[in-house]
């Protein structure tokens, strides 16, 4: 009898749990990855959908333009809401203490080449005929006073001179022959010219100044904003007047082009994807982008339990960055849309 009863209860037990797995699989509560392909077959589900539909969100990547020097502003060339091209002029500073300090760089720098050019030039003509007429007077006054000398010195032992003179005679003798020297020493600097040491400091010099007038010209020019890339002015912070400080924004640039989508995909569907991989973007009035996936990330957005069953690592998701060519400018900021990921097979077609 318990034998009769056992054939009689396992096959009821068997019927009640196809029937609730039908029912489970029949209301999408089990995916059809995880049915049985006769089950799948039956109920009229693909166990690998030909599109993948993944649901994003746009990201319009944003730029702050701001001054790379302090100054009050000059002028505002655009406004919120106009588009802008890479390198545009859109605002500018007061230039009168640039160009002031530029000016002042520039005659440092002449300055400095003209004592460069000088050391190295060397003394004229003119200066070397003028200390060699030094040189012969310094002689010339030397001979005499050495003479005047020798003449006090014979006549100091008769008696014919007092002490006095002779001294007299001996010192301007000595003066003149310290006169001599210096006219010689000065005719010699002009003829051998300036020291290396010299030479090398003039040189440092005007590297120094030269340096100095690239910043003070480079300040100058960033006196002016230029956009740095295609997109639309987003907020005018500033005004006409106002006194910013290096890095405050005066603009924000919306880089419409290419403009990135936020998407998910889970764990069991991450295989079919891979970066560089041709996509498609539908937003919800049907429009549809061309765009490719960018970036996937490497490690998943949620922590899975310890324990882990099959359903449970279906949770397990992975950011996804799909860049998409929007030229017309028709994606906005947080808009949803759909991804659709095509199959191996498709992608081939």
């Amino acid at each position: 009898m318990a034998v009769k009863k056992i054939k009689v209860v396992v096959p009821i037990l068997l019927l009640a749990a196809v029937t609730v797995l039908v029912g489970l699989a029949a209301t999408g509560r089990i995916p059809a990855e995880y049915l049985p392909a006769w089950l799948a077959g039956y109920l009229g589900r693909q166990t690998s959908p030909a599109w993948l539909e993944l649901q994003g969100n746009v990201e319009i990547r944003e730029v702050r333009l701001a001054f790379e020097v302090p100054g009050r502003i000059a002028r505002l060339y655009v406004e919120e809401g106009e588009r802008a091209v890479a390198g545009q002029l859109v605002a500018e500073l007061e230039k009168d203490y640039f160009e002031d300090r530029v000016r002042q760089a520039e005659a440092a720098l002449q300055a400095a080449q003209a004592e460069l050019w000088k050391l190295r030039t060397g003394a004229r003509p003119e200066e070397i005929e003028q200390a060699q007429a030094n040189l012969a007077a310094a002689q010339a006054s030397f001979d005499n006073a050495q003479t005047q000398w020798q003449r006090v010195q014979h006549l100091l032992p008769q008696k014919a001179v007092s002490q006095e003179v002779y001294d007299n005679a001996k010192a301007a003798r000595d003066r003149a022959e310290a006169q001599l020297q210096a006219a010689q020493a000065a005719l010699k600097l002009l003829q051998v010219g300036a020291r290396v040491e010299d030479i090398a400091r003039a040189e440092a010099q005007v590297a120094l100044c030269q340096a100095q007038l690239a910043e003070t010209q480079r300040r100058l020019n960033d006196a002016k904003l230029t956009a740095p890339s295609d997109g639309v002015i987003q907020t005018r912070i500033r005004e006409v007047g106002e006194w910013v400080q290096v890095g405050e924004p005066v603009y924000t640039l919306s880089l419409t082009d290419p403009v990135w989508i936020r998407t998910y995909v889970n764990g069991l569907d991450l295989e079919r994807i891979r970066p560089g991989m041709a996509v498609t973007v539908r937003t919800d009035t049907g429009r549809e982008y061309p765009g490719q996936i960018g970036f996937i990330s490497p490690v998943a957005e949620f922590t899975p339990k310890t324990v882990q069953t099959r359903e449970i690592r279906t949770n397990l998701v992975y950011r996804l960055r799909v860049i998409v060519s929007d030229p017309k400018g028709e994606l906005r900021q947080g808009m949803p849309v759909t991804v659709l990921v095509p199959s191996e097979g498709q992608e081939e077609k």
